[in-house]
């Protein structure tokens, strides 16, 4: 399991995974800085460090990297919580709380994601492999 992102991270791979294609330190950088100050060698160091965590794979091109996401953000976020939820003594009332915290959309989303999980094991008699 990965480990949480720190909040640099974060907002680096919210780009990398929005714009959804190679990306290079440059246009991190310069969306970034309609945020916030900060420097060309501190976005390259923290996509170096992602690098390094397997968050991205890298390609050279011409002087620079070119960095594509290894994951989507849905399976980023999918394991963060599977993470929190075996680490519960009584699963059953984490989930029980953690769907009380959710809004009516949430529930709607889970309530459609439930649907087209049975819906695959319907479709292969019921063979699908546990999650």
């Amino acid at each position: 399991m990965p480990r949480q992102l720190g909040e640099l991270e974060d907002a680096v791979m919210t780009r990398v995974w929005q714009w959804n294609r190679p990306v290079t330190v440059r246009e991190v950088l310069e969306d970034l800085q309609q945020e916030r100050s900060i420097a060309y060698t501190t976005v390259m160091t923290v996509m170096d460090n992602l690098h390094q965590k397997g968050w991205v794979r890298r390609e050279v091109e011409g002087r620079a990297y070119r960095y594509t996401a290894v994951s989507t953000r849905a399976a980023y976020s999918a394991a963060l919580m599977n993470e929190a939820w075996s680490k519960s003594d009584n699963p059953a009332a984490a989930l029980v709380a953690f769907f009380g915290m959710m809004s009516p959309e949430q529930r709607e989303a889970l309530q459609a994601a439930v649907r087209i999980v049975q819906g695959d094991e319907a479709a292969d008699g019921g063979t699908t492999p546990e999650r």
